[in-house]
């Protein structure tokens, strides 16, 4: 089983406290066809790297506002600096565990959810992101890693749908917040995913779906039937402005 599922007590108070909802449901496909692709567990150790980073800034700054208040003369209050100072401190050391904590559970909670359809991603612990692409309309796939990836052993696999044509490197560094972007980010078989998504968008195209021939009769047939729908209400008022004008009706004086 995976150890992802198997949650602490801690951590199953965590996820009551902040509501997180239970693992997403597959989207829209074939019975069966359903495949639940996880984050490896480099991404956990690409994620501590990453919190590791944050805290020794904090810490840095922490000490130089210390060396500053060293070297700034003494006056009257000047003890409200060195209280917030400390302040900071207590709260730096009090957020350690806590931040460390949802790191780990942003590892643990990351579902990519794919069937023979569509796809659909769930990320994040104190802001979820959820995310379901047709494969009909997926334009594009690349598989991204950077060096440290790399060293770990992990990909990141960009999913890009029609209107996301935009660069792609602004969102993939903000969260992947375009809804015509997303992500199946942290994983060790960047690959496969890719080859499993190429094949099912490859199948639905040559079925018809998604062929953009198909959406052009679609269209066509719509446009006819507005034709049709107008022409009967052009008949209709020709009628009732016949049956008008065969009336007798008194002349103004």
């Amino acid at each position: 089983m995976d150890e992802r599922l198997e949650t602490s007590r801690a951590e199953s108070l965590v996820v009551r406290a902040l509501r997180i909802p239970p693992p997403p449901e597959p989207p829209v496909g074939s019975p069966g066809s359903t495949r639940t692709f996880r984050a490896a567990r480099g991404r956990y150790y690409y994620q501590l790297l990453v919190w590791a980073g944050g805290q020794a800034a904090a810490a840095a700054g922490l000490i130089v506002g210390f060396t500053i208040l060293d070297v700034v003369p003494d006056f009257p209050g000047s003890y409200i600096l060195d209280v917030i100072e400390w302040l900071g401190v207590a709260t730096f050391i009090a957020a350690l565990p806590f931040t460390l904590f949802l790191v780990r559970l942003d590892y643990r909670l990351r579902w990519y959810v794919v069937t023979d359809r569509s796809l659909r991603i769930r990320e994040g612990v104190l802001h979820i992101s959820e995310k379901t692409m047709s494969f009909a309309n997926i334009q594009n796939i690349a598989v991204k890693q950077g060096p440290v990836q790399r060293l770990l052993g992990i990909a990141d696999v960009e999913v890009r749908t029609a209107g996301g044509g935009g660069p792609s490197t602004s969102a993939h560094e903000s969260g992947g917040t375009d809804m015509h972007l997303a992500y199946f980010r942290g994983v060790d078989n960047a690959e496969e995913i890719r080859d499993a998504i190429l094949e099912r968008v490859r199948q639905l195209r040559d079925s018809g779906l998604g062929d953009p021939d198909a959406v052009e009769r679609l269209t066509i047939r719509g446009s006819n039937e507005a034709l049709e729908a107008g022409c009967e209400l052009l008949t209709e008022v020709r009628a009732l402005r016949e049956a008008l004008s065969a009336e007798d009706w008194p002349s103004c004086p």
